[in-house]
């Protein structure tokens, strides 16, 4: 992210346009300009008697400046000089001003320089059609374009303002920099020179092989190397993009912040992780949201996991290879095929595994689970199986007021187009389901076994095999053992129906 050198050069800048500085004593007394030499000299005494014309390796002296120039007009009642012609001004050996012409005011320190400008002070170039300068307010400026070459760095603008007293200097409209690693363009930028920091106003982008970076207002301290940008803050870097309202960088530390809107994306992984506030680190490259946290994973056939808790983490694995996501309190999640709820959660793209902790209830189709633990397993974007750990719960609505049921120690259950086609149950494996005749319900079947292999078709038992120490027996309808298992808990009124329920929490009894 070190956009720093971009900006170093334009402390000289101020240096060398406002080097136009009298002595503390010519502000006190104005000094006449002083002819120092002349091929020929030219005056009408009688039409003109305060103009002179100079003519033929011109040089005149005022304060601390040496002026030269093919020829030029002396005002003697104004104290001015118009000067033609290779115009070269001196002062000492540090800075040069060329130019084509010169129109300088002794009395007011104030010079206009027109014509193939050129301002050189050894450390930076300055190029411009014309400059304006006024050495008593130590102010100079450009309005008609111009362009800045420090080394490998180049600034160019339509306006520039520089401001020595107070260490400032202005750049506006159509302005750019350009060095070796990265390129600016922006509306409005003010530099301060003292604290070398940059400001700035109106839309503004960097870009570099690696970064992009965009703003609209904010600043840059090179001091620092830290920076802060309102208003539309855009961070690109390889796979990644981070926005937000305000962003916040220390590249040092390499820390940042996000608040109000906060987005990072994850291209190359299709992720995006939203909130209102938002810390991350470069190395290692982890992140921490909160305040309305969600994260997107993004499908290619618009179904989207949408995902939320009061605070999602991601960060990498030990191996530094595989990114994983955490949710703390209060988890939701939403596909059009899956729902569920948590307390917290761990999503591993290593393995694609979901795992799901703290009274954890996932929804699929008119099937909900429930367990201690929930890991859900996907392949190709599609769910592969659900391993339950601990007081497993399986539940099927066949109408509003019965329900299949599975309960068991431990179940497995795998998918077929996201919908259960077979449930393994280990230790403790207890059934409830209806039997039916056509579309008429008959009778209910109530099985016991240790271990029990559960056929499904249609989200409808089709077929339980009982492994250890079976007890199966079917009981007509209305019978007194038409009953719920214990620990039967169907909370329907805790599914999220839409993306935009994950942000609805609501138990029921609390």
């Amino acid at each position: 992210m070190k956009i720093k050198n971009i900006f170093l050069f334009l402390g000289i800048i101020v240096y060398c346009l406002t080097g136009f500085q009298p002595d503390v004593l010519a502000q006190k007394k104005k000094r006449k300009i002083e002819i120092i030499h002349s091929n020929s000299l030219k005056y009408n005494q009688k039409e003109n008697p305060n103009i002179r014309k100079f003519i033929g390796d011109v040089s005149f002296r005022h304060n601390k400046f040496i002026m030269h120039c093919d020829s030029a007009y002396s005002y003697l009642d104004k104290n001015k000089i118009d000067a033609f012609g290779d115009v070269h001004i001196e002062k000492g050996d540090s800075l040069e001003l060329f130019g084509d012409f010169l129109s300088y005011n002794g009395d007011k320190n104030f010079g206009k320089i027109r014509r193939n400008v050129k301002l050189d002070d050894k450390r930076a170039q300055l190029y411009t059609d014309s400059l304006n300068f006024d050495s008593q307010n130590n102010y100079a400026y450009y309005f008609n374009g111009g362009r800045i070459i420090n080394e490998d760095k180049t600034i160019s603008s339509r306006l520039g303002h520089y401001y020595s007293d107070e260490d400032l200097a202005y750049f506006k409209d159509n302005v750019e920099i350009l060095d070796t690693n990265y390129i600016v363009h922006a509306d409005t930028l003010k530099y301060n020179t003292k604290t070398e920091t940059a400001y700035f106003f109106g839309p503004t982008e960097i870009y570099s092989d690696e970064n992009y970076l965009y703003c609209e207002n904010g600043w840059y301290k090179t001091k620092t190397e830290q920076f802060l940008f309102r208003k539309k803050a855009l961070y690109k870097k390889d796979n990644r993009i981070i926005k937000g309202d305000t962003l916040y960088f220390d590249d040092p530390k390499g820390y940042g912040q996000i608040k109000q809107n906060a987005v990072i994306e994850d291209t190359s992984k299709n992720i995006i992780l939203k909130g209102n506030y938002s810390e991350y680190s470069e190395n290692p490259q982890n992140a921490y949201l909160t305040d309305s946290a969600v994260m997107i994973n993004i499908d290619e056939e618009n179904d989207s996991l949408f995902l939320h808790a009061d605070t999602l983490k991601s960060q990498y694995d030990s191996t530094g290879e595989y990114r994983i996501f955490r949710a703390y309190y209060k988890v939701k999640i939403f596909k059009n095929d899956l729902q569920g709820m948590c307390d917290s959660l761990a999503y591993t793209l290593k393995d694609s595994v979901i795992r799901m902790f703290d009274n954890p209830v996932l929804w699929s189709d008119s099937t909900q689970s429930s367990a201690d633990t929930i890991h859900i397993y996907t392949k190709n974007n599609n769910l592969d199986k659900v391993n339950l750990k601990q007081s497993a719960f399986i539940i099927t609505q066949e109408d509003s007021t019965r329900f299949n049921q599975i309960k068991g120690r431990k179940m497995i259950g795998y998918l077929r187009e996201n919908k259960l086609h077979r449930v393994e149950v280990d230790g403790n494996g207890e059934t409830i389901y209806y039997t039916k005749d056509g579309n008429t319900i008959v009778g209910i079947n109530k099985a016991i076994s240790s271990n029990l292999v559960i056929t499904l078709k249609n989200n409808q038992v089709a077929r339980i095999n009982m492994l250890t120490d079976p007890n199966g027996t079917l009981y007509p309808l209305g019978s007194a053992k038409e009953v719920k298992l214990k620990g039967f808990n169907w909370q329907t009124n805790n599914r999220p129906v839409s993306k935009d329920d994950i942000f609805i929490w609501k138990i029921e009894g609390q």
